[in-house]
C-alpha cells in the first residue's frame, strides 16, 4: 500500500509560480512510477501532466505544457514535486498525485489561476 498526500495549491495570478508537493508513505521503492494528473472544472476525466520514477529517472511531460512545469523527487523527504511556472488561467484544475503499481491516488489540491 502507498498513501499519498498533496499540498501546495492555491490562488495565484497569471504568470506566477506554484510548487505542489506529494508526500508518499508506505511501500516505496525506486521503481515506483509517480505521476501528476489534473482535472479541469466541470470535466470528468483527469489529464496527464508529468511522470517520473521514484529514483528520479526518466521524467516525461505532457507536450502542450511547453516546458513550464518540472517534476522532481526528494527521496529523503519522501516527496514528489511539481514546479509550475508561468501559470495560465487554463491551468486551473485540481491536481492529483498517482503512484503505480497499484494505482494509488491522493486527495488532490486545487490550483486556481486568475487572469
Amino acid at each position: 500500500q502507498v498513501q499519498l498526500v498533496e499540498s501546495g495549491g492555491g490562488l495565484v495570478q497569471a504568470g506566477e509560480s506554484l510548487r505542489l508537493s506529494c508526500v508518499a508513505s508506505g511501500r516505496i521503492f525506486s521503481d515506483l512510477f509517480m505521476r501528476w494528473f489534473r482535472q479541469f472544472p466541470g470535466k470528468k476525466g483527469r489529464e496527464f501532466v508529468a511522470s517520473i520514477f521514484w529514483s528520479g529517472d526518466r521524467s516525461y511531460y505532457e507536450p502542450s505544457l511547453n516546458g513550464r512545469f518540472t517534476i522532481s523527487t526528494d527521496n529523503a523527504k519522501n516527496t514528489v514535486y511539481l514546479q509550475m511556472d508561468n501559470l495560465k488561467p487554463e491551468d486551473t484544475a485540481v491536481y492529483y498525485c498517482n503512484a503505480d503499481p497499484g494505482d494509488y491516488w491522493g486527495q488532490g489540491t486545487q490550483v486556481t489561476v486568475s487572469s
